[in-house]
């Protein structure tokens, strides 16, 4: 008889690493799936749904992130303010020219679960504009 194990919170944490995924050139939608996917730790033996297990994710040359059809021209994202005719369309080509770290993050946050642990999965992930020196920047956490 196979005996099954749950793991513990704690001993997840302390299994984390630090992956480094370089956005110069990929699609933005396969790019995100691959760092939701580290931030869930779906890549490890030890996953399970209801435990934060997930790894440090840095992203870096978020301005080269590259754009499938003509997304750039065509694509806008919604947000509301909640007050009354508060609807805003942003287009996805000022939305990169303003701060392209915004348009990762927000692909990554919505390819996450909508519950608890997301926003702690989603703290551990870290987006640069450009090839910085991710070391010295990353290890303030």
């Amino acid at each position: 008889m196979q005996d099954t194990s749950i793991i513990n919170a704690n001993t997840a944490a302390n299994l984390r690493k630090r992956h480094t995924l370089d956005a110069k050139g990929k699609i933005l939608g396969r790019l995100a799936t691959q760092a939701a996917g580290l931030l869930r730790g779906k890549h490890k033996a030890i996953y399970t749904p209801n435990v934060d297990c997930g790894d440090f994710v840095i992203v870096t040359n978020a301005a080269e992130v590259a754009l499938s059809g003509n997304k750039l021209e065509t694509k806008a994202y919604f947000s509301h303010s909640g007050y009354a005719r508060g609807a805003k369309m942003t287009p996805l080509k000022r939305m990169m020219e303003k701060d392209p770290r915004k348009v990762i993050y927000l692909a990554v946050k919505r390819m996450l679960p909508k519950n608890r642990l997301s926003d702690r999965q989603l703290t551990r992930l870290r987006i640069f504009k450009g090839a910085t020196n991710v070391a010295s920047k990353a290890s303030n956490n």
